[in-house]
């Protein structure tokens, strides 16, 4: 058990969390949701002991062991992985160093016989013998190969040590588990084999995620974070979000029968305070309206963009012919033969671990790059828009984002660029800051308001949700549902794909999978299944 009691954390004047008490019991997985600059991460840095709060105080059960998901790539870069890995029970890792030091001494005295003993004792009692098999078994899950397991963390490239991270996170069996944005650069894979994990895990777990399938998957409860106050939803997130949208409907509904109420008392009063043989009746629902309140209905503190993306022509039958792409990257070949036909309804996903082929082919698709052979072509009715999933180079130059985006606007004016700007929460000045200093999530959405300008008929997305805030993915998650144009994308957050898309390409190493079907339907195929293993 984790409980906070009256935490109250404050930056100079300004609260980010007021008298918050909240406890986490065994046996539970909780959701800790809130918008952008809620203090979500900082709530867990608070719970994890690395944030001191400026009142109050974390309660946890004498003896119980926290592990967190750790966010320094580069931490432990001079180990080796399966050790990365093991120092999640850091008093476990502990005891394996002493005795390994002890072994060593040449001079192998009395008191380091009595002291091996203590070790192996201790050791033992905490299955210190099945460590680097349970180690391997956590890596082998979260599809890091055994090739890898003793190789040192610097040798790794970035996805590889995320995944390592994780699995440090896990080791063990903690206590009390805290993730913070535990999906992000997980592949589909190993997101799949989390949730499974975290669902079998017996144990506390506190988790901070964009990904809304993967919260309503694992979670038995909601923390919401709002107006400096902490809520605690029995359920998952969409559980949350239909209790509290219930909850302003009936809030609001209460109001307006007391507003007739009150409106109903005040034209009684009006009429007949001044008639004498009523003036007992009127005094008496004077103090009837006295003790009619209203209910407080605070709007959510969360801001979601308008994404509406309206295509300034119609797109005919056809759209996209590719037949027999290859490219060829730093000497290993990326794409092989890749050959499709795209219709005019099409939504498609493009799943699987092959990132660096998906963004390739759309790349290529987009006119960025050059195949080194094979052929596409673009239907004469069609016009596309591409977010690309590494968009620096995009923000690298010093203009406003409103000088940046004039060129795409359909009207060349200040005013009607800023007001389209306020509709992607861009408020006041904020049209005028340098692009070169936004954020993730604000280049994000500069690049979805240029497509929006552009009004193409297609829509090539490579991970369009990266950066974005819960809102901001529910916002262009329902703007491509809407779409009545053809998208080509690819995501790692299921729901997004799950919704939006009706056909479903997977690039393995040995080929191509083509299915007219959703995601879940996909997965669920067990021929497909079998076909993806072989070709895999």
């Amino acid at each position: 058990m984790i409980q906070a009691s009256n935490v109250t954390l404050r930056f100079g004047k300004k609260p980010l969390f007021e008298e918050v008490n909240i406890k986490f019991t065994e046996g539970n997985c909780y959701g800790l949701i809130g918008a952008n600059g809620a203090g979500k991460s900082t709530f867990l840095k608070i719970l994890s002991g690395e944030l001191e709060p400026t009142k109050g105080e974390i309660i946890i059960t004498p003896g119980q062991r926290i592990s967190i998901l750790e966010q320094d790539h580069f931490k432990y870069d001079e180990y080796s992985v399966l050790d990365t890995v093991i120092m999640g029970n850091a008093r476990l890792y502990e005891i394996m160093k002493e005795k390994e030091t002890i072994y060593a001494k040449e001079d192998f005295s009395d008191e380091d016989g009595i002291r091996a003993s203590e070790l192996e004792a201790e050791f033992a009692g905490m299955n210190g013998w099945e460590a680097e098999s349970d180690a391997a078994t956590l890596l082998n899950g979260l599809g890091i190969d055994t090739e890898y397991h003793y190789k040192y963390m610097n040798e790794l490239e970035a996805a590889l040590k995320v995944k390592v991270l994780l699995a440090k996170a896990l080791f063990g069996n903690p206590d009390i588990l805290l993730l913070d944005e535990p999906t992000n650069h997980l592949d589909l894979d190993a997101i799949r084999w989390l949730e499974e994990f975290l669902i079998n895990f017996d144990n506390t777990v506190i988790v901070v995620s964009h990904d809304r399938y993967f919260l309503n998957k694992v979670c038995t409860h909601t923390a919401d974070i709002d107006y400096a106050k902490i809520e605690l939803y029995a359920g998952n997130y969409d559980f949350w979000y239909e209790s509290s949208q219930l909850m302003i409907k009936q809030m609001k509904e209460a109001n307006k029968k007391k507003e007739e109420k009150i409106k109903e008392l005040q034209e009684f009063i009006q009429r007949f305070s001044a008639n004498a043989s009523k003036s007992k009746q009127a005094t008496s629902r004077k103090r009837a309206l006295e003790k009619i309140e209203l209910d407080t209905i605070r709007p959510s503190s969360r801001k979601y963009p308008y994404i509406d993306f309206k295509p300034n022509r119609e797109i005919g039958n056809e759209v996209l012919t590719v037949e027999n792409l290859c490219k060829t990257i730093d000497g290993a070949e990326v794409l092989k033969d890749i050959s499709f036909t795209c219709g005019h309804d099409d939504k498609i996903a493009f799943v699987g671990n092959q990132t660096l082929a998906i963004t390739t082919l759309f790349k290529i698709l987009a006119g960025e790059l050059e195949p080194d052979s094979g052929s596409y072509k673009w239907g004469v009715t069609t016009s596309n828009s591409y977010f690309p999933k590494d968009n620096t180079e995009y923000f690298s130059k010093e203009e406003t984002i409103v000088d940046w985006l004039m060129p795409f606007s359909p009207e060349k004016d200040a005013t009607y660029v800023r007001g389209f700007l306020g509709r992607m929460l861009f408020s006041g000045d904020d049209g005028l800051k340098k692009v070169n200093v936004l954020s993730g999530g604000e280049r994000v959405r500069v690049m979805l308001s240029k497509m929006m300008m552009l009004g193409s008929n297609v829509l090539i997305l490579d991970e369009p949700t990266n950066h974005l805030d819960m809102e901001s993915i529910t916002a262009l998650n329902n703007g491509l549902i809407k779409f009545p144009g053809v998208v080509l994308f690819t995501s790692q957050d299921h729901q997004f794909i799950q919704t939006i898309a009706n056909r479903i390409i997977e690039i393995t190493p040995n080929g191509m999978i083509d299915k007219v079907s959703t995601y879940d339907e996909y997965l669920d195929n067990d021929e497909m299944a079998r076909k993806r293993q072989a070709l895999s």
